[in-house]
Parts: C-alpha cells; sequence; structure tokens
C-alpha cells in the first residue's frame, strides 16, 4: 500500500474547537474509587510477588518446605531413586575391608570378611538414613544422617554381639537442623559436618565435646550435598538453589559458585584435594574446579578460580552392538573418584541407569578419557557406587542396586612413564 503525503490532510479544526460539543462532566468520589481500588490492588499484589521472589532467592529451602522429610531426603539423596531402594546408605570403612549397609528398615548392619559377626545397629531415632560414614583413624566410630539428628555409633569391632545396645551411639541435634540428608568428616576424624535441606546453617561437630558451631553465609538457602577433600583443605557445600560454596577449613572462609540452569547436584574431589569435579541438576555435563595455592600464601587460604571448565559431556549416545542399538547418556546423577586417582565412575540416571567409567590422570596435566559403561543384569539398575579406598590392585567399585550390592574391578599396573595398563 501507498499513501502519498499529499493525499493526507492535517485536522483543520483545533482539538480546543470541539469541546463546545461536550457537556461538562465531574466524577463523583464514589464513583472514582473503584479505580483507585484497581490501582492499589495492582501496585499490592506486584509488591507482594517481588517480596516472595526475593525471600525465595534468599531462603530456597522454605520453597521445598512442603515436602515430608522423606520426600526431600530423596529429593537431594546421592542414591537414585531413594524411597524405593532396598540399600539406603553404603559405606566402605577407610582402612579396613568392612563396609556398612543401612537399608529400608532404618537398620544398619556392618560386614567383616574377617568375621563371622554381622552387628546390627538399631535406635529408636534412626529412622530415614540419608547416609553413613566411618570415622578415619578409628575402627568403630560410625556417623549416620538420620530424619531428626545425628547419631556416632561406637560398635567394637571385637565384640561378638550381634545386636549393640542403643547406648553405644551418641545423639548429636540442633534444633531446625533437620532432616539431615549429608554428612562428612574431616580426613583426621577431628570433625564431622552435616547438612540439612531446612537448615542455611552447616553444622560443624566437635562429637567427643557433643557441641557444634554453625557456618551460614546469606543466600543459597540450605545446605543438601557435602564433600570434604582428602588433603582436608577444602570442603563442598551444596545448596538447594542455583549455587554452591567452596569452603577452605584454615580459616573458615568460602567462595560462592553460581550455576546457570540448576542446583549442584554431585561433586568429588582428586586425591590431593586440588581438583573439583561436579555436576549441575538438568545437565549432562561435568565441570571442574582447580585449588591451587598461590606463592608465598598459606596453604589453604588461597583464592580459587576464576571459572569452571567443562571436561566431560555425557549427551545421549546411540551405540552399534550386536544386540542391537543402545542408546546411553543423559542426566547426572553421582560421582564417584577412585582414592588413587586413576578412575571416575558416573551414574547416569536416564534411559537406561547405566555407570560410565573414565580413566583419569591430575598430573603433569589433567586427563579425563572415556573407558567404557558398567551394566549389570538384566532389571539391575545401579542406585548407588563407592570405590573401595584401600584395593591394591587397581579400583574397586561398588554398585548398589534395587536389592543388593555387586563389585566391579578395574585391574591395572603401572609402567615408566606415568601410563596404565588394563
Amino acid at each position: 500500500l501507498y499513501f502519498p503525503r499529499e493525499s493526507l490532510k492535517l485536522h483543520s479544526r483545533t482539538e480546543s474547537s470541539s469541546k463546545a460539543a461536550f457537556l461538562d462532566h465531574s466524577e463523583t468520589l464514589w464513583m472514582r474509587m473503584p479505580k483507585w481500588l484497581s490501582v492499589s490492588s495492582g501496585c499490592t499484589l506486584a509488591l507482594l510477588q517481588w517480596v516472595s521472589s526475593f525471600h525465595g532467592s534468599l531462603f530456597p529451602h522454605l520453597t521445598v518446605s512442603y515436602l515430608s522429610s522423606e520426600d526431600m531426603i530423596a529429593e537431594f539423596s546421592q542414591v537414585l531413586n531413594w524411597p524405593d531402594c532396598v540399600v539406603r546408605a553404603f559405606a566402605w570403612h577407610p582402612h579396613t575391608d568392612k563396609f556398612a549397609v543401612a537399608l529400608l528398615d532404618d537398620s544398619i548392619k556392618i560386614y567383616n570378611p574377617k568375621s563371622a559377626t554381622t552387628p546390627t545397629l538399631k535406635h529408636r531415632l534412626q529412622r530415614s538414613v540419608a547416609a553413613v560414614q566411618w570415622k578415619p583413624l578409628c575402627a568403630s566410630a560410625l556417623a549416620v544422617a538420620c530424619q531428626n539428628c545425628l547419631l556416632v555409633w561406637h560398635v567394637d569391632p571385637c565384640s561378638l554381639s550381634t545386636r549393640p545396645s542403643s547406648g553405644c551411639a551418641q545423639v548429636l541435634s540442633h534444633p531446625g537442623h533437620s532432616p539431615v540428608t549429608s554428612i562428612a568428616w574431616s580426613p583426621s576424624g577431628s570433625l564431622l559436618v552435616s547438612a540439612s535441606p531446612m537448615d542455611t546453617a552447616m553444622m560443624v561437630w566437635d562429637v567427643a565435646a557433643e557441641n557444634c558451631v554453625p557456618l551460614q553465609r546469606v543466600g543459597g538457602g540450605g545446605v543438601t550435598f557435602l564433600s570434604w577433600s582428602p588433603d582436608g583443605s577444602h570442603v563442598l557445600a551444596s545448596t538447594p538453589s542455583l549455587l554452591f560454596r567452596v569452603w577452605e577449613t584454615r580459616m573458615w572462609t568460602c567462595e560462592r559458585w553460581p550455576c546457570v540452569k540448576g542446583r549442584c547436584q554431585s561433586g568429588c574431589w582428586s586425591p590431593d584435594g586440588s581438583r573439583l569435579l561436579f555436576t549441575v541438576q538438568g545437565e549432562t555435563v561435568i565441570y571442574a574446579l582447580t585449588f591451587t595455592d598461590a606463592p608465598g600464601i598459606p596453604a589453604g587460604t588461597s583464592k580459587g578460580p576464576q571459572a569452571a571448565a567443562v571436561v566431560a559431556d555425557l549427551s545421549e549416545t546411540t551405540f552399534n552392538t550386536q544386540d542391537g542399538d543402545i542408546t546411553v547418556g543423559g542426566e547426572i546423577q553421582s560421582l564417584a573418584w577412585d582414592p588413587k586417582g586413576e578412575r571416575l565412575a558416573v551414574l547416569l540416571k536416564d534411559r537406561p541407569p547405566v555407570i560410565a567409567v573414565f580413566k583419569t590422570r591430575t598430573s603433569p596435566i589433567f586427563e579425563l578419557l572415556p573407558c567404557g559403561f558398567v551394566q549389570g543384569e538384566p532389571g539391575a539398575e545401579p542406585r548407588l557406587m563407592q570405590f573401595h579406598p584401600n584395593f591394591q590392585h587397581g579400583a574397586l567399585l561398588t554398585v548398589v542396586s534395587l536389592f543388593a550390592a555387586k563389585m566391579f574391578s578395574f585391574l591395572y599396573n603401572k609402567v615408566n612413564n606415568g601410563e596404565n595398563l588394563f
């Protein structure tokens, strides 16, 4: 369409000249009230929405407060489909071959291949067990994350009792610190940290004195997952929001790391504590952060990296096999790095749940190379995994499925140039 300028005429009469055609009219107060109420209601609603959004950004743990304790544990647990898994938690002892298994009925069994006795731990407060972890440099102490408290069992390894008394358990609790979803011992065993999605503070416990110090920062909400670096210098603390923190344990200061799409789902440390691998909920990649001590600055007080680097992408991929095409990949549930730094296991939660294994090297440069996949018998979907801390012939991975736990060994021998052979 074309409209020539010449064909368009301006109004010949001014606006004021048309006033004579209308009668003067003034609105009464009652006629103006509905308009005022409409405007004020809109402003009030906008203000409330902003306050709610701001409150949710500062206290995102309250956005999940409508969940029950068990639903909250299932949401933030490292166990895939925690509610229907018979094995709720698993932990190898850091120095011996015994391990602890938390079951669906809230009992904990301790297995030792060198003993015919299998102690069963039960306590009236031992409900909805989310995690268990042995105390380093100690043969008897086992920490248990429960619905309303922490329990620290002291089980004599030489005892022949199959049902230790509930008096063997220390009860550690703090107001508002429940449910406890994650725990981590310091490598020296002197401190224990615990986390709850409903508590904005991470608790640092002196178990012997039965007291705690809360570590709290504004923003992020509660704490959902903890991981203490093997060298004791840092602690990873995830939150329900789009950020996580890395605490240094010398002065107990922290660095705040924002995420783009989701919360930090899982993380693990290299054996020397210099590198952190972590995953984000809803993403298929593994990120890495490198922490190095700067010259002239005491160990544990230097600044961390400026940005996280993507080191692996586990997006869906189709493989051609003798049995047909197999599609693997997707969102990551949890990570496990063997204590020697040679193998990384990645539990994928999508169709079907499978464990991807990577060959790793941390020095002189960091390398992450695909090795293959671990898949059990038909119907045996992996739910939880952990490496044996003292396997001498390579890496031994324990995989917990719906009803059982199995061991998968990765055997390799070191050669002179630092490589390893299967």
